[in-house]
């Protein structure tokens, strides 16, 4: 079995997994008190080049639901894409944390968002007066839902226009290490230096066991976020056991390390998918995840070898394969050969 279903699906990466055990032998002041939670800051701070503000929680969904739910009022809207993660998968909490806050989506191409959309849907602002819900945030997914990847300059051309109307900027970065990797910049370089507010910081894809972190980059939005988080219930108890995995997991690059790897797996796959005919590869590959329009008969064959991946909904035909760092050679070399088995009409004789 070779599973492409969700990097979720993978295994703690053994030097995460090592820092739990580590910090599992004493006792320790609860609720973040400790002193792996209170170096936090600092590590991040060095990693992201300026003085920040880090608050750990357990999952994506929460670090996104409660960073959207602080900066906007309930009588605000939050703009995304029609692909958003924040949108399409986690059940309306970005509004039930701003309680009541209104999604409003942008086209754009490859799950990014058109920075001449997003200047339109805010041009006859105010028209309406009070019957209009006030723009307040733009959250952005970096790397985005397709595995596509925002540069630098977009993101800064998007964050200009949200300063014009006073939005913050969020940031989605569930796979903000592969995106990094990918880009080969600094993390300050797609984030507070483009303009990005506050940044939903993820671990759990890409290795961790369960570790997701609010960092806010602006002083003033941080004001009051503890009290959000702890009406959100993501205050734990013994805090360490999540602090030491956000640690752990940027100690000595281990992040980029694990990124890099399920990003070369996916630009292998898509290479060799690439020479295949009637196959589709639909957006660019620049990180970890591909998605593919095959062949009904490649699909039912594919599974039939045991590779597990999602049909991606209201897709005909196509496909996402998500790379975990775990993904071997092995593996890739059996998927393309099973791939080129089931194309129809070949006659596959082995390599």
């Amino acid at each position: 079995m070779v599973n492409l279903r969700s990097d979720n699906e993978a295994p703690v990466a053994p030097e995460i997994m090592a820092a739990i055990t580590n910090v599992n032998n004493d006792s320790a002041p609860s609720y973040g008190a400790d002193a792996v939670t209170a170096e936090l800051s600092q590590k991040y701070s060095s990693l992201f080049e300026r003085e920040v503000t880090v608050f750990p929680v357990i999952t994506g969904t929460a670090a996104n639901a409660l960073a959207l739910g602080h900066v906007t009022p309930s009588y605000g809207a939050i703009f995304c894409t029609e692909q958003a993660h924040v949108l399409v998968d986690e059940c309306g909490a970005p509004g039930f944390y701003a309680g009541g806050a209104i999604m409003r989506t942008l086209p754009g191409a490859d799950g990014k968002i058109a920075v001449e959309a997003f200047a339109e849907a805010l041009s006859s602002y105010g028209a309406h007066g009070d019957h209009e819900a006030r723009p307040a945030a733009l959250t952005v997914s970096q790397a985005t839902e397709c595995g596509t990847l925002y540069q630098p300059d977009e993101i800064s051309a998007l964050a200009k226009i949200a300063g014009q109307h006073d939005m913050v900027l969020h940031m989605d970065g569930a796979r903000f290490g592969n995106a990094v990797s990918a880009l080969g910049c600094s993390p300050a370089d797609i984030t507070w230096r483009a303009g990005v507010d506050i940044l939903s910081f993820g671990a759990t894809k890409n290795g961790a066991l369960a570790a997701e972190a609010v960092i806010i980059f602006r002083p003033d939005l941080g004001v009051e976020f503890g009290r959000q988080r702890m009406r959100g219930g993501h205050l734990l108890s013994k805090m360490r056991y999540l602090s030491v995995q956000l640690t752990a997991y940027i100690q000595d690059g281990l992040w980029l390390s694990l990124a890099r790897r399920a990003n070369d797996a996916a630009r292998q796959l898509a290479n060799g998918l690439s020479e295949l005919r009637l196959v589709e590869i639909c957006y660019p590959v620049e990180t970890n995840a591909l998605f593919v329009r095959f062949p009904e008969q490649m699909i039912k064959g594919l599974i039939e070898d045991g590779f597990l991946f999602h049909r991606w909904p209201g897709q005909q035909g196509m496909v996402r394969l998500m790379c975990p760092y775990t993904l071997s050679q092995q593996d890739i070399d059996l998927f393309l050969e099973s791939a080129h088995r089931h194309l129809p009409g070949e006659a596959f004789t082995g390599t």
